[in-house]
Formats: C-alpha cells, structure tokens, sequence
C-alpha cells in the first residue's frame, strides 16, 4: 500500500562542481541534466518546480589542489557551505530540495544544509562506490569518494563547518544500495559501522525491491530522509556518461524500480543527482536518463 504523496514543490539546485574527483566534465552535469527536460518531466507528473540557477564553483586550473590526501577541500567546502544554505531555504519556504551535480562531494552541502535545519537524518546512499574513504585511507585523495565518511564525522576535523553540524548523518541510519567498488578502508569501516549494504551480488540474490524496502526501514526515522543517487550505480552500457564507469551495474529496469519504491514510501524529502559527465556520454543519453529516474523518484508511474 502506498504512502501519501508528498506535494510539497521541488527546489532544483545546481552544483556544478568537479574539484572533487580526477576527471574533468561533471561541472556541465546540472546543465546536461536540465537541457534533458528535468523541470517539463516533473510538470508533467503533477510536480511543481522552481529553478534557483547554480552554486558558485572554482575552476580546478585557477586553485592550488593542498593538501594531496584531501585534494581542493578548501575550495570544496565552500561551495557546499552555498549548496547547505540553499538547502536551507528550501526547506524553510516549503520546498524539497533537489541538488544537482557536479561530482558527488556535493552531498556534503546537501546533507549538511539538511542536518543544520532539521538535526542529523538518514541517507540512502545508491553508489556504485562507498565514499566512506577518508583523508588517511584514501588512495586517490579525491574527496568525492570521501563524502559519505564526512558527514558521518568520521572524515576528520577539515570537513568540520559552521555551516551543519557534524555528523550530519546518524550513523545507524544508512543504506547502501548498489556498491561493487570499495577500497580496503571503506570495507574495514563498513565492518566497524554495522551499516545495511547491498552490493552487487546480494542485489543479484534478493532481488532490488527487498533490498530497497530494507535500507528505507532502516534509515526511516526523525530529521530527515535523504536519497542521494550516483549515475554510475547503473550499468555502464545504460549510463555511459560518468566519470567512475563500473561493469555489472544495476539495469535500466532495476534502478526504476528502486527509485518507484523510493516514492512509493513516502519517506524521502530530498534527493542528489551526481556524476552525469557530459563529456563521456552519448546524445546526453545519461543526462536524460536522469530526468526519467528523477521522475520516478517524485512518483511518475506507468498506470
């Protein structure tokens, strides 16, 4: 049985940040994404919208990258310092919140900006990857894979604002759904947290809808309920536009479904759409495909 829809409008946010990974082009994801039909798709499906344009971001040739285990976290932080604040006001003025990227660091602000309004919430975190690497353990130092540990307090010190507090998220209240690329770190930390993770190959095995409604019962609660989606969660031959490409994604098919399931809960009042990479994609296929999840995801269904 479904809940109650939520008919609250929608926020759109850009976030068109790179700083936080290696590969350039996901800084033109808010405008592929847009130029995909996002605000006439939501229309179409009964959903009110308003567009409040893009953050502010540094371009990674005019800024020193720091410190090499936390790359451009200055730089970063003060992009999701604006992200939160609008996320904010979102909230304040009736709207959910929806954060496009950029690379998926902008969850910082996202979520950040959610905690500082209603105190620490649960996340849906639906990745190909963990993002629960941190400054010492990461091998890359690219702080898009570093998000999820921050704002559960576990990134240290420099990811610390006075913008949200920390952590931002209750770490009994995340599900992972969709993960089949951890580094040594992230799985150590997994263990240690206890957190509800579907990879892969127990995807494979109880089927997307089991695994979806048991990470939303896990992360319900008060605060907040947040999905955060990373395009690369979907196969490669589906979503070819993204900067962290990982074979044996979830179908086309499949990451609908998670998505339906999302909106047929009713928890979830906000949502991130990162890492589409115009650069990499075909005919903005991966842009589009975002719109049709985004859709899904604020309750578009076939009858």
């Amino acid at each position: 049985m479904s809940a109650q829809p939520d008919k609250r409008p929608v926020a759109i946010i850009g976030a068109p940040l790179d700083l936080g990974q290696g590969r350039r082009g996901v800084d033109m994801g808010p405008s592929a994404i847009r130029y995909a039909g996002l605000e006439a798709r939501l229309n179409e499906i009964g959903v009110e919208t308003v567009d409040w344009g893009n953050v502010g971001t540094p371009v990674a040739e005019a800024v020193a990258a720091g410190d090499e285990q936390a790359r451009f976290l200055p730089q970063i932080k003060k992009t999701c310092e604006h992200i939160a604040g609008l996320v904010v006001a979102a909230l304040g003025e009736g709207y959910r919140p929806l954060v496009l990227g950029g690379d998926h660091s902008i969850a910082l602000g996202s979520l950040g900006g959610l905690a500082r309004f209603y105190g620490p919430g649960g996340v849906l975190w639906i990745d190909a990857h963990g993002d629960l690497n941190r400054p010492e353990t990461s091998p890359s130092g690219n702080v898009h894979g570093m998000v999820l540990a921050a704002v559960l307090g576990l990134g240290g010190p420099g990811f610390e604002s006075d913008a949200w507090p920390i952590p931002a998220v209750d770490p009994s209240r995340v599900a992972l759904v969709g993960v089949r690329q951890l580094d040594q770190g992230e799985k150590d930390l997994l263990r240690e947290l206890g957190a509800t993770v579907f990879p892969m190959s127990e995807l494979d095995r109880v089927g997307v809808e089991r695994a979806v409604r048991e990470s939303l019962a896990r992360i319900a609660g008060p605060g907040f309920v947040h999905v955060s989606l990373d395009l690369d969660v979907l196969d490669p031959e589906v979503a070819p536009g993204v900067g962290t490409p990982v074979r044996g994604g979830l179908s086309y098919r499949e990451a609908h479904l998670a998505l339906e399931l999302v909106a047929e809960s009713g928890l979830v009042g906000s949502f991130d759409l990162v890492e589409v990479n115009p650069i990499l994609d075909r005919e903005n296929e991966t842009a589009k495909l975002a719109v049709e999840l985004a859709a899904s995801a604020f309750g578009a269904t076939i009858l």
